[in-house]
């Protein structure tokens, strides 16, 4: 019978190392993704911004991103509910149309993301990819600031200290973009700025915004992301035709759309998707690593693709911004509670192993 409950022990134990080997794994497939999606959007957008020829339409591109994120969020709810595409349809209808009050509540934030994604276009045109990813990070600040006043989060002194340590960076980084505004003769560094500061004072309210609204509602992410997509598309039809309509009526909607195009378009579409999908599997120091390397990505590959000069102010800059994202993301518990509530996990498990061994043997 010892032998039996060793057996048992020892299967336990390595189930165990195989749960944490896989979780491990994809902790780094995790951070892999994010640092890549973070980075080759914002290169890329850029890379398309500056190539020769017809330029395509900005509006059009964020109204395909929402088309696409809506049919992406639709087939996985088909996928949740089994391929049973009636009563798919029939829950849709329920939950968009007939709670259209709770729909409702998302119109104003859609409004906000679709102001932010094209405020993203208008930011890296006019800024360098480098600079654009270290500004952006702004987003921490306003999300912290936004979580504490809204949903009445605390924060601890180390987490403040990186707030101010990131303000002081950005600002850093902007002093040095602001003495090279001549060598940018096809950029307005004013607009830049302006877009991406909007940007992030968007990102921080709107994030949390959707989370509050989230907690208190039973609805899943992907029928509030399809709720979204369906003000999205409306709202970036109005900008296409307010921003662009009379070069609307000579160009096409899909005019100077090539490859590299439909890949920003598909990035910005499934990268927010698939990100959220991974994040669950990545804890917040992973995040902020995440974030850094995207950081360091960006300034290497700005340097071949598109001669960006990296001086030491920048470098001192960049380089606050990413201590500062690292610190933001430490873990708030003490070590003393970490290590007590441990021994109580394990007390727990142990006690539970005890009195199934114990129930395993009567019954034998």
């Amino acid at each position: 019978m010892a032998g039996g409950n060793q057996n048992q022990v020892a299967e336990d134990k390595t189930k165990t190392q195989g749960h944490s080997e896989i979780n491990n794994r994809l902790k780094y497939i995790s951070l892999t993704v994010l640092v890549v999606q973070n980075a080759s959007l914002i290169l890329s957008i850029r890379y398309v911004r500056t190539l020769p020829g017809e330029r395509f339409f900005t509006t059009s591109a964020v109204v395909m991103a929402e088309v696409f994120k809506v049919l992406a969020c639709l087939l996985i709810i088909l996928l949740q509910r089994r391929l049973n595409v009636k009563g798919t349809a029939a829950f849709l209808v329920d939950a968009i149309f007939v709670q259209y009050k709770d729909t409702l509540k998302l119109a104003g934030l859609s409004l906000i993301y679709t102001l932010q994604n094209n405020l993203q276009y208008v930011a890296i045109s006019n800024l360098p990819a480098a600079t654009f990813q270290v500004t952006y990070q702004l987003k921490i600040l306003t999300t912290a600031l936004f979580s504490v006043l809204m949903l009445k989060k605390t924060l601890t002194r180390v987490q403040w200290l990186s707030l101010l340590l990131l303000f002081v960076g950005v600002s850093i980084v902007q002093v040095q973009q602001g003495g090279n505004e001549a060598e940018h003769a096809n950029q307005n560094y004013v607009s830049g700025l302006g877009a991406v500061v909007i940007s992030c004072l968007s990102s921080g309210f709107a994030g949390v915004y959707f989370e509050k609204i989230l907690k208190r509602s039973s609805a899943s992410v992907w029928v509030r992301n399809v709720q979204l997509g369906i003000f999205g598309i409306a709202l970036g039809m109005l900008a296409l035709w307010w921003n662009d309509g009379a070069a609307l009526s000579q160009r096409s909607f899909l005019s100077g759309y090539t490859t590299m195009v439909w890949c920003v378009i598909f990035n910005q579409a499934f990268g927010g998707l698939l990100v959220a999908v991974v994040v669950k599997y990545a804890d917040n120091i992973l995040k902020g690593f995440a974030t850094s390397f995207s950081i360091i990505i960006s300034t290497i590959m700005s340097i071949y693709l598109f001669a960006f000069h990296v001086d030491p102010l920048f470098a001192v800059g960049a380089g606050l911004v990413i201590s500062a994202v690292c610190m933001y993301s430490l873990p708030k518990a003490s070590p003393n509670l970490n290590s007590s509530s441990a021994t109580m996990k394990d007390r727990t498990q142990m006690e539970a192993f005890q009195t199934k061994c114990a129930t395993k043997q009567k019954g034998s």
